[in-house]
């Protein structure tokens, strides 16, 4: 689905969310031949008739019970995977900052904003100035809905990346959401700004109207406002708490825990920035970019936890020294797409004023940003230093590459009637393939927003038609036509499971969900949870290829690798280029993001060429 970034005045953003159908939970018996097919690449004959057999027993008895009780849940609710498929962000205990969150950079670099020192202050001013009136169009609900085909989409998660936050819990997080359309009341309007470790606070309406509305970028409203944060900082020193956001969840929220104890104005504090509207980060550092390479930006993920609010602002836009910029976001509560629409519109605004501000120059006085001035202490100081020490460790340990292949890019993939999506996921499929000489269990994100509150399925891209092609591929006496009507093949069933998960009967939602009434009626997992077949598919989170197509626009980006030995594989798709961001673990001796990454641009040009010569 292509990005129509449009403000509607005939429908209103939210108006179709009562009529959305409900998430259906789909039939026992295809869930289970789904799953059967899928594992096919992972097991010898012998490991799969053992599979079958589990499954068999699975679906004749225990599965029949735990698939009527799923059945008998969805009957209650319109969607019923939502609440466990929050919980399973939620009960996470390790770093959700590193693990978890996602980003990537802004593409502005490409047109109105090259790299350049002194424009931080400028660029920040012009881009908070456009979100805020995304958001203000969303208040109003004249965000244009979403469509696939003639399928409206579900537009919830469009309320979070706004006054959305995630609370630390000792054993679980919460999700507080206080974003409000105009017609449900008053919303919060303050912006966070983080600078060399210190937090400000400041409101972005004042009498009614936003401050950004300086032609001169010399000095006034949220120009001054940032100028007067960014002077001083630069002469006081930093505490850096938000670091602490870095750190795994329960010590995380036994230090807030700690802090709200050591001062209740603390707790103040917390609450203004848990409500703020999202936060900006004024970064020091000046990542090199250009747009073939934008590898350096991963800052945006992985730099200074001083100046990143990590685990409780589903939105932080970051902002260098440079000029360059990124978003960094907490995935809990939505999924990119959502943020991709808001950064479309954004990038759209920026570019019809040519990057530059042409707004009022009306000058009014304003209120001084607010320093959420926390008080600290000896402990929380050396958990800082503690937690700073540990964070660099771990992202010094992050291979991510981000690299632009110039070639072709969807024109050329659908002048050969192929589906730009499949193309990508075929080409790593291979890649992967070459790379470690074996198939690579893969997740692909589908979206299942066509019903109420949907978010995502499960894609399985590797196939044992994919896996067939792959074979032929890499063997020498195989001919073209052979090749080509495999390749056929592998595009024809990746196609068929896009279009089965977005609506609604893909299989591992279902196998989770049962496995999920099984917990909560106090039973042990099922055998087939216990399986070889499980855990080698991909199962359980651990897929070793984690993928994901962030669209047709010009914005992409990432999330780290599901497992230790794995990648994390992200890619935009624009007509002339696809862009790809792949990560890896260093100390892993199997993986290199760097040589996959080259391997999936070849790989595109034995596609590519292979369609050429099957014409000649």
């Amino acid at each position: 689905m292509e990005k129509q970034v449009l403000e509607s005045s005939e429908e209103r953003t939210f108006q179709y969310q009562d009529s959305l159908p409900s998430l259906p939970v789909p039939p026992l018996d295809e869930s289970l031949s789904k799953y059967l097919d899928a594992v096919k690449p992972f097991l010898n004959q012998e490991e799969y008739q053992r599979t079958e057999d589990i499954v068999k027993k699975f679906e004749n008895g225990i599965g029949k019970e735990l698939h009527q009780k799923l059945l008998e849940r969805a009957k209650t609710r319109r969607n019923w995977l939502e609440d466990w498929w929050l919980s399973a962000y939620l009960d996470l205990r390790i770093s959700t900052q590193i693990h978890c969150n996602m980003g990537g950079p802004g593409p502005f670099i490409e047109h109105c904003w090259p790299p350049k020192e002194g424009t931080q202050i400028e660029k920040a001013c012009v881009n908070i100035w456009h979100t805020l009136k995304y958001w203000d169009l969303l208040r109003a609900e004249k965000v244009a809905i979403e469509r696939s085909g003639d399928a409206i989409l579900d537009m919830n998660q469009f309320r979070m990346p706004f006054c959305t936050c995630k609370i630390p819990g000792v054993t679980r997080d919460s999700i507080g959401s206080y974003f409000k359309t105009e017609a449900e009341g008053e919303c919060p309007s303050h912006l966070i700004v983080l600078c060399r470790g210190r937090v400000f606070a400041f409101d972005a309406i004042h009498e009614g109207n936003m401050l950004i509305s300086s032609r001169d970028f010399s000095g006034f409203h949220t120009t001054l406002q940032l100028t007067y944060i960014q002077k001083r900082c630069h002469s006081e020193p930093e505490t850096g708490l938000a670091a602490l956001t870095s750190n795994e969840r329960t010590k995380w929220a036994e230090l807030r825990e700690y802090l709200i104890d050591l001062d209740p104005k603390n707790l103040n504090f917390w609450k203004k920035i848990q409500r703020s509207l999202f936060v900006v980060c004024l970064d020091d550092s000046s990542p090199h970019a250009t747009p073939e390479d934008y590898t350096e930006v991963k800052l945006g993920l992985t730099g200074d936890p001083t100046v990143r609010w990590g685990d409780n602002k589903s939105y932080n836009s970051s902002i260098f020294s440079n000029g360059t910029c990124s978003a960094f976001c907490d995935h809990s509560p939505f999924d990119a797409m959502a943020l991709i629409t808001m950064l479309a519109y954004v990038e759209k605004k920026i570019l019809e004023n040519e990057g530059k501000w042409k707004g009022s120059d009306k000058v009014r006085d304003i209120p001084w940003p607010e320093e959420l001035a926390f008080t600290v202490d000896q402990k929380i100081i050396n958990e800082i230093g503690l937690t700073k020490e540990w964070y660099y460790k771990k992202v010094s340990d992050l291979h991510l590459v981000n690299y632009a292949f110039t070639s072709f890019g969807k024109a050329l993939i659908r002048k050969k009637k192929l589906h730009p999506d499949t193309f990508v996921q075929l080409a790593l499929q291979l890649a992967y393939y070459k790379c470690h000489g074996r198939p690579g269990c893969c997740y692909e994100t589908a979206m299942t927003r066509r019903f109420y509150h949907g978010r995502t399925e499960t894609i399985r891209s590797c196939t044992m038609e994919a896996v067939e092609w792959c074979k032929s591929m890499l063997d020498p006496s195989d001919s073209t036509y052979e090749r080509l009507q495999l390749m056929h093949k592998a595009f024809a069933k990746h196609n068929k499971m896009r279009k089965e998960c977005e609506n609604g009967k893909g299989f591992d939602r279902h196998l989770l969900g049962l496995l999920l009434i099984a917990q909560e009626q106090g039973l042990p997992a099922p055998e087939l949870y216990a399986d070889k077949a499980f855990t080698a598919s991909g199962g359980g989170g651990n897929f070793v290829l984690s993928t994901s197509l962030t669209g047709y626009t010009r914005f992409g980006g990432c999330a780290l690798p599901m497992v230790p030995h794995g990648y994390g594989f992200f890619y935009s798709i624009r007509d002339d280029r696809i862009i790809i961001t792949c990560s890896s673990w260093k100390s892993c001796p199997e993986t290199d993001a760097e040589v996959l990454c080259r391997t999936v641009f070849q790989c595109f040009q034995d596609m590519l060429q292979l369609t050429v010569a099957a014409q000649l």
